[in-house]
């Protein structure tokens, strides 16, 4: 399966923070290390919530000037970053800093797109669950606000680094396909499965958008190009160093390092967001499937990534930096290990109520909620935090429920990645409330997918994601969590 051994740079941009990894790999052989890690922090301005994305760029260049000076015979380099996103450009130039898909702007936009086409037309054509946030209602506010004009091209997040980078305007297929402007493919996979298409020319007509604006698709693998020379330079590149597509969507490089056996897994990528879902060769666009807000992402070589959207560990981050700005210093580990030991009843919201995605007061917000519910306030600190992860325990179980009964899979496992991997009360709870025995881990599996895609673009292995996930599966040991009542 691996044929000689190298190493590449996995520039892997979180909604919170952002990291920069080498990861080498040889025969049966897969190792990361984090060569450089900083915060990804939104900055508020009057006109809404804002990605500082000049900050994030300049972490990017330096953590591969350290990559570089660690490897100078780094083979390529590649990105990923969160969904849905984008910068517009005139000629090189960006016009204003990208808005994050938490500002309140969108509201408009969804109003007047499905005015236009109802979400069940939307539906059958892209396959996407309803977020308020999808780029499709970004595009549709921003046009409304004038914001499209002079505009000649639309780059998603990780797109937009790589033009800064290369120089090459592109569109990876695995992000793009979360936009909502490309068509679902119903035809069934035959291996490579049949996950998403093109642009949806008549789609993007129907909603007033400039079809100029949005670039040529590449699947991940592809070579985007060389670093400019001025890139190269900035960052002590002696040699020439190409940026590869990967996954570029975060959960599409996630799901590739998910070390699942058989087609009996489901996953749950567990970070700001949880993606929970199983892999599939063809989409499912049922009515049913629509009703319940399951979406059809593309996946790496064209599978399917059904799954939904639920809330994640964003709860628990908001509540320590409300807690944090009331000047009450709290550890987490601390919190989670008391949460553990509460024995009462547990009140259980759900995680997925609006009124939890802007940044704010998150314990209040949760507070409100339960009272406005009839459910048991939560009264401290501890029981807040317990509350939070058995919420999400509890969402995490229906919707693999969900997922099994409406794409026909018989789950027998499931796999949790990301950040979420680490915190065993909710592994727990989660083998508890499913019923199903839970293998965690790897944590860091996005870098770790955005690794395997570019070394079999570099020949350094082979096979299909199958033969990559067992590389995983040798090179990390899972946790397990056997449910338990």
């Amino acid at each position: 399966m691996v044929s000689s051994a190298g190493t590449v740079a996995a520039i892997d941009l979180g909604a919170s923070s952002g990291r920069v990894m080498l990861g080498h790999v040889g025969h049966n052989e897969l190792r990361l290390r984090p060569v450089a890690r900083f915060p990804n922090l939104p900055v508020r301005t009057i006109d809404g919530l804002h990605w500082d994305i000049l900050d994030l760029y300049r972490n990017v260049l330096a953590g591969l000037h350290s990559a570089v000076r660690e490897e100078p015979g780094l083979r390529s380099a590649a990105v990923d970053s969160w969904a849905v996103d984008y910068a517009l450009l005139s000629g090189q130039r960006m016009l204003g800093n990208p808005f994050h898909y938490r500002d309140e702007r969108t509201a408009a936009g969804v109003e007047s797109t499905h005015a236009l086409v109802p979400h069940a037309e939307l539906y059958a054509g892209n396959g996407l669950q309803f977020l308020p946030f999808n780029t499709l209602y970004q595009l549709a506010a921003e046009r409304q606000a004038g914001g499209l004009d002079g505009a000649d091209t639309m780059l998603l997040i990780p797109d937009l680094l790589g033009f800064w980078l290369t120089g090459e305007r592109v569109a990876e297929r695995t992000n793009a396909s979360t936009t909502g402007l490309l068509t679902v493919l119903t035809g069934h996979g035959h291996g490579h499965g049949s996950g998403h298409g093109e642009w949806d020319d008549a789609l993007i007509a129907r909603l007033g958008l400039p079809r100029s604006i949005f670039p040529g698709l590449v699947d991940p693998g592809s070579r985007i190009g060389s670093l400019l020379p001025e890139v190269a330079h900035e960052i002590g590149a002696v040699s020439r160093l190409d940026l590869v597509a990967v996954g570029s969507h975060d959960t599409a490089s996630a799901v590739v390092a998910v070390p699942m056996r058989d087609e009996n897994a489901a996953y749950i990528s567990s970070g700001t967001w949880s993606l929970v879902g199983v892999e599939l060769n063809s989409p499912v666009l049922t009515e049913e499937s629509r009703a319940a807000n399951f979406t059809n992402e593309g996946g790496v070589d064209g599978r399917v990534r059904y799954l939904r959207n639920v809330m994640g560990l964003w709860l628990l981050s908001e509540s320590m930096r409300s807690w944090d700005l009331e000047g009450v210093a709290f550890e987490l580990p601390f919190l989670l290990a008391q949460a553990a030991q509460v024995t009462g009843p547990v009140t259980v919201f759900d995680v997925d109520d609006p009124a939890f995605l802007a940044p704010g007061d998150m314990p209040a917000r949760i507070r409100e909620h339960c009272a406005a519910h009839g459910l048991a306030v939560p009264a401290t600190p501890v029981d807040l935090v317990r509350s939070i992860i058995e919420s999400l325990a509890t969402k995490y179980a229906s919707t693999l429920r969900a997922a099994s009964e409406l794409s026909g899979t018989s789950i027998r496992t499931v796999h949790i990645v990301g950040g979420g991997s680490q915190n065993e009360l909710l592994c727990q709870l989660t083998a508890n409330l499913t019923g199903l025995p839970v293998l965690a881990g790897p944590v860091e599996a996005t870098a770790i997918g955005n690794v395997l895609i570019q070394a079999r673009a570099q020949g350094l292995a082979h096979g299909s994601l199958e033969a990559l996930r067992t590389l995983v599966a040798q090179a990390y040991s899972p946790r397990h969590y056997e449910p338990h009542a």
